[in-house]
């Protein structure tokens, strides 16, 4: 329950009080803490979330992804991969972070 709360109070708080500069901060931000929370419940080893670090090589799996993914459109209320128009899938994390960051914008 407590879960519950604190995801609709970070989902208000993201969608009503960022913007600009510090709105892509909360997306990045959002994104770290997806990543770490779901290879924790997942029982994963998450590598060091860097830009430049390949998705292939992070440690998550695809349920792992797709769980992310879904959390992030709960909290951010971005889907990505439903409004971009042939964009390729993101190879890297940094690539996955900018996805996010355009499709805010």
């Amino acid at each position: 329950m407590k879960e519950i709360i604190t995801s609709r109070i970070r989902t208000d708080w993201t969608r009503n009080y960022t913007a600009g500069p510090s709105k892509i901060m909360s997306i990045r931000s959002e994104v770290v803490a997806q990543f770490e929370q779901v290879a924790k419940e997942q029982d994963k080893r998450l590598e060091p979330l860097v830009d430049s670090l390949a998705l292939l090589d992070s440690g998550i799996d695809s349920l792992c992804l797709a769980i992310i993914v879904a959390r992030l459109e709960d909290t951010l209320g971005i889907d990505p991969f439903s409004t971009a128009e042939d964009a390729g899938f993101p190879v890297t994390f940094g690539d996955f972070i900018q996805f996010y960051e355009n499709a805010a914008q």
